[in-house]
């Protein structure tokens, strides 16, 4: 028997990437998750934290030992030490990534997860502006427009903007990115999560959803029209409805997805239903990448401390959406 082979890239080398990926040994997956990172790194990590762990050089084809940890070597560019960044590694990050993908173009992973990286010390390395993974993996497989979205505590939040200043949010909503968001929502809800006929929500802008436009006029410009010309293509999408009574059970209890304007909009609601078991997806890529709902965490890393329950989500999130892709189970 076969199972999907994910990529999990261990992201900054100085942060509690390397030791939530090695909490994946022995996880018990029906799948083949593929630590890429320096070896020796993550021999130094798990003497640190003191876990058992034998990591297994990864071979495409070949079953690894029981309970081992298979690991794609990927050497350091400089000595790593635990919360301590180094500009110097920026090329072994971004070499991280870049091996996930290659591999999933060649068919050998069938989706990437990707532990947290650093995006100020990779800058400060020079080379091209990175601004994060989603659009680092959005340039390198030409991918014109993605869409963020975070799962769990039985909740999907997708998001019409993502990291803007409050006061920018309003200009940002068009008609056409509200049109554009929901279709590439409604297609990976379809394809990449098998739910035949997504049922999709979704939040005003404004306080009431702007209360017949006394309390802003964006529902009627902008978010209804959208919504009408999605549901003339067969898209269910529903609302615009107000934020602030939008989260509650008997709202979302045949809801797939709800897609909110803004960053701090629904995601609040999301993370105090599952912080540190919660999912990041990127939608709208060419392939499957899920990754953690947090940060590097520095002051933690080596210290035993670190919680991996949002890695192993991600992962086994990966494994769903892979087995809904890749129904035969296909992968080496």
């Amino acid at each position: 028997m076969t199972f999907p082979v994910i990529a999990v890239t261990s992201g900054e080398p100085a942060g509690i990437g390397p030791d939530i990926c090695l909490s994946l040994a022995g996880h018990g997956l029906p799948c083949r998750a593929v630590i890429l990172g320096d070896l020796g790194l993550l021999q130094t990590r798990a003497e640190m934290l003191g876990l058992p762990v034998t990591l297994h050089p990864y071979q495409p084809g070949q079953t690894p030992p029981p309970g081992s940890l298979e690991v794609l070597h990927i050497p350091l560019s400089s000595p790593c030490r635990a919360g301590k960044l180094n500009p110097a590694n920026a090329g072994y990050v971004l070499q991280l990534l870049d091996t996930a993908y290659q591999g999933i173009r060649d068919g050998r992973f069938a989706g990437m997860v990707t532990a947290p990286v650093h995006k100020g010390v990779i800058n400060e390395a020079g080379g091209p502006f990175f601004s994060g993974h989603t659009e680092y993996l959005a340039d390198k497989s030409d991918t014109p427009q993605v869409v963020m979205m975070l799962a769990g505590g039985g909740l999907r939040v997708a998001l019409v903007t993502t990291h803007l200043p409050l006061r920018e949010v309003a200009d940002a909503l068009t008609f056409d990115k509200i049109c554009s968001v929901s279709r590439i929502l409604h297609h990976d809800l379809q394809h990449k999560f098998g739910i035949a006929a997504p049922h999709i929500l979704v939040a005003g802008l404004n306080p009431h959803a702007g209360e017949g436009g006394h309390l802003g006029r964006e529902e009627i410009d902008i978010i209804e029209p959208a919504l009408a010309r999605l549901r003339s293509e067969g898209i269910d999408v529903r609302g615009p409805y107000p934020a602030d009574t939008l989260f509650q059970p008997f709202m979302l209890q045949d809801a797939d997805a709800v897609l909110a304007m803004y960053h701090d909009q629904g995601l609040p609601v999301l993370k105090f239903a599952s912080f540190g078991k919660g999912v990041n997806i990127t939608l709208g890529l060419p392939f499957i990448r899920t990754s953690v709902d947090h940060g590097t965490a520095l002051d933690l890393a080596g210290s035993g401390r670190a919680d991996p329950g949002s890695l192993k989500v991600a992962l086994e999130t990966a494994l769903q959406m892979a087995q809904a892709v890749f129904p035969a189970n296909a992968q080496q």
